[in-house]
């Protein structure tokens, strides 16, 4: 997939950093990824940027609330699922035990969202797309190609997103000591989820975007020359190809991917 016209409901359609220095963060993302930016008013006093490779939106950039700076939530970036109906999508989040953060509400002519977190204390929002379909471009070179959950209790989050979303899970074969579940979108992965380990005891359950590149070990380094800071280094993935991740300056941490064909 490369050039996005709209993303079926269930499916991941957009992903947005909140960050504490957005102009770091264009500078960042735009020598790493080879994005421009364009500037958006969000509201009174409130900018939104909107990060484009060529003439495609790939992601969003936003500052980090003063509120969430001052409960300790630290710059992140944010996965969107695409849905028909935000408000009932929250109602589904309640009865299922997650927790509504924001309720439906639009944004402008572009669209509806809502902010949720599940029962394990991941984040996530949906999209109810209007004007805005979501990413115009993925699975390519400096675009979306994956979004994955680390949580504590993988049973319980498996059957909460399964509902909420009608996801199917495939366990992924030959994943070794750390097992790995495919979300499916009927025949399609559109999705990870793998259980957190007592070695990972101080990292929050999160969904973690990946970012597809044509070579994980330069873009790993040249994302390190940029300020960015290691947390897994380049890493294969039998028959699948190489991750890493990384906290971007700010401390956001994202993924980076290279296909087998890439």
């Amino acid at each position: 997939m490369a050039e996005c016209s709209e993303h079926s409901p269930g499916t991941f359609c957009w992903v947005d950093l909140a960050t504490t220095d957005r102009a770091a963060a264009r500078k960042f993302y735009g020598e790493l990824f080879g994005w421009t930016f364009e500037e958006n008013p969000a509201g009174p006093d409130m900018t939104y940027t909107m990060a484009k490779l060529g003439s495609h939106d790939v992601a969003g950039l936003a500052d980090l609330q003063a509120e969430q700076a001052s409960q300790g939530v630290p710059p992140h970036w944010m996965s969107y699922v695409a849905v028909d109906d935000a408000a009932a999508t929250a109602a589904k989040v309640k009865s299922l035990g997650g927790m509504v953060l924001m309720d439906a509400f639009d944004v402008m002519e572009h669209g509806r969202m809502a902010v949720f977190m599940d029962p394990d204390g991941a984040m996530f929002s949906v999209w109810q797309p209007k004007s805005h379909k979501g990413a115009g471009r993925r699975d390519e070179p400096g675009t979306l190609c994956w979004n994955e959950l680390g949580t504590r209790n993988t049973d319980i989050n498996g059957a909460f997103y399964t509902n909420l979303f009608g996801w199917g899970t495939t366990p992924m074969t030959g994943s070794g000591d750390m097992p790995y579940t495919m979300f499916m979108k009927g025949e399609t992965p559109i999705g990870g989820m793998y259980a957190l380990t007592e070695a990972m005891k101080d990292v929050p359950p999160h969904w973690l975007p990946y970012f597809a590149v044509a070579s994980v070990d330069d873009s790993f380094a040249k994302a390190g020359r940029l300020g960015a800071k290691p947390l897994m280094p380049g890493t294969d993935i039998p028959n699948m190809g190489r991750f890493a991740i990384l906290h971007d300056p700010q401390g956001a941490v994202f993924a980076i991917f290279q296909g087998l064909n890439q």
